[in-house]
């Protein structure tokens, strides 16, 4: 079985809302488009390149998609642009059915099963980018194997979040953890059952 990763850069107050640039998501009128870029250091390029590096499929919202298709095919010269050209490629969308970027899937109707069966087919493991709206139907259904997290020292007090209407209440595992020296710090966490309670 296939894991579904979910990577997302986010502030302290778990914004996730246009990391990478002015434009990129301005709904809501969000004005901070870009937060990501004056804390991106070597470090942080490093540890994305790790992330990437490896074999994966995508699995993403519209939005993410369509953010996708309009760039990376035009950047294959970047290792990151090619890995993400040739990778497979699911999107979820109730409008879109069909998709002329190579090795595109549309999924509609009833994602939530159809992303179930696509975790117990073979094949590399799904990663999430963006997707904001997506990720939440995942949390709501418990379907986040492992977050990928890189978590930067900002609050924006406004913004799409990463956890938002979806989320349930589930306990995770540090498995991997590393500050740069920006001071973003970037943690892998996988899903670790029931939320445990106590007292002291």
């Amino acid at each position: 079985m296939r894991k579904i990763i979910v990577l997302s850069f986010i502030t302290l107050d778990g914004v996730m809302q246009a990391p990478g640039g002015p434009g990129e998501d301005d709904s809501g009128n969000f004005k901070y488009g870009g937060w990501t870029v004056p804390y991106f250091d070597e470090v942080a390029g490093e540890i994305m390149a790790e992330q990437m590096g490896q074999p994966f499929d995508l699995l993403l919202g519209r939005k993410t998609f369509e953010i996708f298709a309009a760039y990376w095919p035009h950047h294959q010269e970047i290792d990151i642009g090619a890995a993400i050209h040739n990778a497979k490629k699911y999107v979820v969308s109730n409008t879109l059915t069909h998709h002329g970027w190579q090795h595109t899937t549309c999924l509609n109707g009833n994602v939530v099963e159809q992303i179930k069966n696509l975790k117990q087919q073979a094949g590399h493991d799904l990663h999430v980018h963006g997707s904001g709206q997506f990720i939440q139907t995942l949390l709501a259904h418990d379907l986040v194997d492992e977050l990928w997290l890189k978590i930067f020292p900002i609050t924006l007090g406004a913004g799409k979040r990463l956890f938002a209407q979806g989320t349930l209440p589930a306990a995770y595992q540090l498995i991997e953890s590393r500050t740069t020296p920006a001071g973003v710090i970037a943690a892998k966490l996988r899903r670790a059952g029931e939320v445990q309670t106590g007292s002291f």
